[in-house]
């Protein structure tokens, strides 16, 4: 009896040491390692959030045993010596239970985040995230905005959502490639399918691997961003869209639209992001607050549902109806929409009071598509669209695409290419700043 009494503390160890991995591993079985969380970062994006040439948010995941987290900013050097220059940020910790969905499994992780601030304008800045011990990200650079109108080049994406990993993938990666140094993306809605589901997001996260760290990302909300958690329950938004995106808030909107309607002024490019889900007359006096006192010389709006939808079975009405006016009205330059899973690219010239100018452009729209989910193109609903003065240019079907925008002195350059990186539409506007009139080729 005194020998098993001597045994029982090193028995009861053996039994710790041999069940507690049994049961860590069953907490995540059926989970990929890359969706498995871990005291190391993973899912770091950086978004805007103040001014972009002197403030970025950067925002990241580990498990729950990481309480507190910093991140460390220097401006970029030749070599690495800025390390003893770097500053450290305490990040603002969140605890989200993945289990909420219970199509997830049920984990808890923490999400982090910092702002910036306080950076110098057009200046190449090395960043790194962590727990301040033991535990960091690589470094990572990007570089802030300049104060005024200059060169700007970015990417656009319409709808990933399908089969991520596997075929989305080679599209984004292929578009860092063409555009390596663009200065932010945009994501114009159906990031993934299932609103919730934590492996899509995993997936979408390590599709874009470190791309999602150096580009400034701008997320636009599309419908498969909005599910019921429960069956019988109300739609809602994703319950990691806030967590793991650090967004402006625009207070005196609905807080249903906080972190999916804001706008970005970036080097005199005027962004606005809109919720073409819900609450859309509410937005509609957003769309004119932001537009009627512009002085910015590019004006560019995205939402995930298409103005002039290409697709069959699709219909904004409500967008025609009653945010059109206001793009024409105040001269808008470029509309960025998905949803339609097809490929078109149109324009409205300028109506006068008795007739259309068609040297004058009013407003450039796109559709496009960058996974691999495809629908056909509705012809006949494209021409009803004459009625209302839109012009279709270029169109696809079953294709992957994105497009890199280029604005320089007073021409805005728009590319759209296929998967294979290869050129399939180009249009090129040309503006005079002082009359506003515009010229399309």
């Amino acid at each position: 009896m005194k020998i098993f009494k001597s045994l029982a503390p090193y028995l009861a160890s053996l039994a710790i040491l041999y069940f507690v991995p049994a049961l860590a591993q069953t907490h995540h079985d059926g989970l990929h390692h890359w969706e498995i969380p871990s005291k190391d970062p993973d899912r770091i994006i950086l978004t805007f959030h103040g001014d972009p040439s002197t403030h970025r948010a950067v925002t990241w995941r580990t498990d729950a045993n990481i309480t507190e987290a910093f991140a460390q900013i220097a401006e970029a050097e030749v070599n690495s010596d800025f390390v003893e220059k770097a500053v450290s940020i305490k990040a603002k910790t969140e605890q989200f239970d993945l289990g909420l969905y219970k199509g997830n499994t049920s984990l808890m992780v923490h999400y982090h985040n910092v702002i910036f601030d306080g950076l110098k304008p057009d200046q190449l800045y090395v960043y790194r995230v962590g727990d301040g011990s033991d535990h960091w990200s690589e470094w990572i650079q990007f570089r802030t905005s300049g104060v005024g109108y200059a060169p700007t080049q970015f990417v656009y994406f319409g709808d990933a959502q399908n089969d991520i990993l596997e075929h989305w993938s080679r599209l984004i990666r292929m578009a860092y490639q063409t555009s390596p140094n663009a200065a932010f993306v945009i994501h114009a809605g159906d990031l993934i399918n299932n609103a919730h589901k934590d492996q899509e997001w995993a997936e979408w996260y390590k599709a874009g691997g470190f791309i999602h760290s150096q580009w400034t990302a701008i997320p636009v909300v599309g419908n498969h961003e909005f599910s019921s958690i429960t069956e019988g329950e109300s739609r809602r938004l994703s319950i990691q869209w806030r967590p793991q995106f650090t967004l402006p808030v625009e207070e005196d909107l609905d807080p249903e639209l906080h972190e999916t309607v804001y706008t970005i002024d970036y080097q005199d490019i005027r962004i606005i992001v809109l919720n073409s889900n819900d609450k859309l007359e509410e937005q509609t006096s957003y769309i004119e607050k932001q537009l009627k006192d512009c002085t910015a010389k590019w004006k560019i709006i995205s939402c995930h549902h298409s103005v002039f939808s290409p697709a069959k079975g699709r219909d904004f009405e409500f967008a025609r109806e009653n945010w059109k006016p206001l793009l024409d009205k105040y001269g808008v330059d470029l509309v960025l929409n998905g949803h339609d899973h097809t490929y078109a690219r149109g324009h409205v010239p300028v109506r006068t009071t008795d007739s259309e100018d068609p040297d004058q452009l009013g407003t450039v729209y796109v559709t496009s598509v960058s996974g691999p989910k495809q629908y056909e193109l509705d012809a006949e609903q494209m021409k009803a669209y004459k009625k209302q003065g839109y012009q279709l240019d270029k169109s696809a079907e079953q294709k992957q695409f994105f497009q890199v925008i280029t604005i320089q002195d007073n021409t805005l350059t728009y590319v759209a290419y296929t998967v294979l990186g290869e050129e399939y539409d180009k249009a090129v506007i040309t503006k005079d700043f002082r009359t506003g009139k515009k010229e399309l080729k």
